[in-house]
């Protein structure tokens, strides 16, 4: 891909004031490994042998970055790439000579990658580059999970919810959507593994998919209690520490004085390490804005989500890299 600057491009760079938007995709282009990702995805790629000639591959992928990163629609990425200079630059798109790519185009490269099973090609692909970075090192595993909201809606042709979508309750608040389950390693605080289920799957019945099987300690909530009996964490014949936080009831039962306290502090001990794992949920949650499914169905939100918590450890590697 070109990558020649202009006068615009020049005029623009050169302004006084550094946007958080400028900064933040200056900071992604230093850590993003075109090269490697590029490679996932340019097998099934249209060559152009018939038609017109395609988009750039890389173009493509950076344009599909932005929508993930700014929670955009198809229609509203198209619309936001004419208006905003720093996504015009990030993009490599020079309005003067070529057009922006339009919405049905964005649609066709996503359902690609989806097609392909090519999201989480990335997501693997990100953390081999960590990996061989020395960022994602593999000694311990904190686990959890998030719910994500579906629309609940049936103002839609069948007049349904989605089927693949279901309730729980939490509290005393009912949820309904999809619940991602994540494996994060314990000193980077980067994620390794993410399940996508209904909301309504327990977080103890995947725990044995969120370990990676070097993994010597696990760190977990209150929620995986009597998760080292499950008969899929015993066939793994393998030792491991699991590091789970009592419940607040019991806690309460305790007599007041020393022994009480000594437990509190444990529990204070375990609960800031695996705090960490709350750390991805916060970028994509609150940073990327991804609060609520955009697609039906756990397929295409299963796909976006690996997109989401791998471009999560790109911005995670960027800060301790930056520190």
């Amino acid at each position: 891909m070109m990558n020649q600057t202009t006068f615009a491009h020049a005029e623009f760079a050169a302004k006084k004031k550094s946007t958080r938007r400028e900064r933040f995709l200056a900071r992604m282009e230093e850590v993003i490994p075109w090269a490697q990702l590029l490679a996932v995805i340019a097998p099934h790629y249209p060559k152009g042998e018939r038609g017109r000639p395609p988009i750039g591959l890389e173009r493509m992928l950076r344009v599909y970055f932005l929508q993930q990163w700014y929670a955009l629609a198809d229609e509203a990425l198209e619309d936001a790439l004419y208006d905003s200079q720093a996504l015009q630059c990030f993009a490599r798109i020079e309005l003067a000579a070529e057009g922006v790519p339009d919405a049905t185009t964005l649609l066709k490269f996503r359902r690609l990658l989806e097609t392909h099973d090519l999201c989480k090609g990335l997501f693997s692909a990100i953390n081999a580059d960590l990996a061989a970075r020395g960022l994602l090192l593999r000694e311990g595993t904190l686990v959890d999970a998030t719910l994500i909201a579906a629309p609940s809606s049936t103002k839609n042709q069948k007049r349904a919810r989605d089927p693949e979508m279901h309730q729980t309750k939490k509290g005393n608040q009912w949820y309904f959507g999809l619940k991602a389950h994540l494996g994060t390693d314990r000193d980077s605080k980067l994620v390794h593994t993410v399940v996508v289920t209904a909301a309504n799957v327990s977080d103890i019945a995947k725990a044995a998919e969120l370990l990676h099987g070097k993994e010597r300690q696990v760190h977990a909530d209150a929620g995986y209690t009597g998760v080292e009996k499950r008969p899929e964490i015993v066939a793994l014949a393998r030792p491991i520490d699991w590091q789970i936080a009592c419940k607040r009831g019991r806690i309460k039962a305790l007599a007041e004085g020393a022994q009480k306290e000594a437990v509190k502090a444990v529990e204070r001990a375990k609960a800031a390490v695996r705090a960490f794992v709350e750390h991805p949920f916060h970028i994509v949650k609150n940073l990327f804005r991804h609060r609520k499914t955009r697609y039906r169905g756990l397929a295409k939100n299963g796909h976006q989500l690996h997109t989401l918590f791998g471009l999560a450890n790109l911005v995670i590697a960027a800060r301790r890299v930056a520190a």
